[in-house]
């Protein structure tokens, strides 16, 4: 156990990034490709299977989970924004400083990519597989009804994000912020899935 030890420290020495925003992206990467790769990953089961391994509420559940995964996976590196918007939002309301934007966008980006390219990997002999790495808008959606579905559908997120992150709301010493996240993912999926083109069962 010593010698382990040991290697452990060793290799932590190595391995250490000084740059505290390099350690931070470097986290948001790895966040967002975890939310990427599990809430894709249960997409492609779903829609691979033909519906026999899994539902629309199993991929709601999915993302639910696999965003909290990734917050609790960079969270306290980077405060687990794991989407460039939350960034964004963040960054214009004054909460983070705008430097942080570019790095953290290319990380999110970088981590989405990368996610998914593992998902694409594991069932790369399939057929079918757009409706996996992206959401099209529903037949009966025009381009107008689509704009607002994502802009409402994004300022509600960010209104609830902002929520859990404020110190002075009471509701959040009641209640834990990462089960609250979980909630929150998988109410929006439910019901605004619809309208994105997220597979159902």
């Amino acid at each position: 156990m010593g010698r382990q030890k040991v290697i452990l420290e060793k290799m932590a020495r190595i391995f250490h990034v000084r740059n505290v925003l390099i350690r931070q992206a470097l986290a948001e990467c790895l966040g967002t490709l975890i939310l990427v790769m599990f809430g894709c990953g249960a997409v492609a089961q779903l829609i691979l299977s033909g519906g026999s391994h899994g539902m629309f509420l199993t991929v709601n559940f999915a993302f639910g989970f696999a965003a909290t995964l990734g917050i609790l996976v960079c969270g306290q590196v980077s405060g687990g924004h794991i989407n460039p918007t939350v960034t964004f939002s963040l960054c214009l309301l004054g909460r983070e400083p705008w430097r942080k934007f570019p790095v953290y966008f290319l990380a999110q980006t970088l981590g989405a990519f990368l996610g998914s390219g593992i998902i694409f990997g594991m069932y790369i002999g399939d057929n079918a597989t757009a409706g996996i790495f992206a959401t099209y808008p529903s037949k009966h959606l025009t381009l107008l009804n689509g704009f607002f579905d994502q802009m409402i559908g994004t300022a509600a997120l960010i209104v609830c994000i902002l929520a859990i992150v404020d110190p002075y709301n009471i509701l959040q010493m009641q209640s834990s912020n990462k089960k609250k996240q979980v909630h929150e993912n998988i109410l929006f999926s439910d019901i605004i899935g619809w309208n994105q083109g997220l597979p159902h069962g």
